[in-house]
């Protein structure tokens, strides 16, 4: 049994940090590549509410709950935990990207205030300084290397 909960905990958290690496491989090479149409109006704010580039989030979404859905049904276990994993890989997303960084809910004001907050922040400010699919850097959405520090 504790060797079925350790499993469980282990795949639950080794998704969360993998997912990391996904949306870094599908925001470099797919929403700055062949899927800038739907990116294009986050690096170029319409002003609305909703954006094409939201999508990619149903997509993620979509994924979480498929993998929990039929972990659930099928009584799989670790495909479930996987699934939450993501899940808890879009809460972070969402909090830091979309509220924190973006402010898209108006009512809510996260302030990063850690070093590391302050880094991803700095990472994403550097990210959206070009408004076209090429040239960009930094890719990742809850990772940056020490690079991207405020100090540097």
């Amino acid at each position: 049994m504790a060797g079925f909960i350790v499993g469980n905990i282990l795949v639950f958290a080794g998704a969360a940090v993998f997912w990391e690496f996904v949306a870094w491989s599908m925001h470099k090479y797919i929403m700055h590549g062949f899927g800038w149409y739907l990116h294009e109006d986050h690096h170029n704010s319409t002003g609305r509410r909703l954006q094409k580039n939201d999508a990619y989030a149903l997509i993620f979404a979509l994924i979480s709950f498929l993998c929990i859905f039929n972990g659930l049904k099928q009584d799989k276990a670790l495909l479930t935990s996987a699934g939450f994993g993501i899940a808890l890989y879009g809460i972070g997303y969402v909090l830091f990207h979309d509220i924190m960084f973006h402010k898209r809910v108006k009512w809510l004001r996260l302030q990063g205030k850690t070093r590391y907050l302050k880094r991803i922040i700095n990472a994403h400010r550097v990210h959206h300084s070009t408004v076209t699919k090429k040239g960009a850097k930094s890719f990742s959405f809850l990772y940056a290397p020490k690079s991207y520090s405020v100090e540097n």
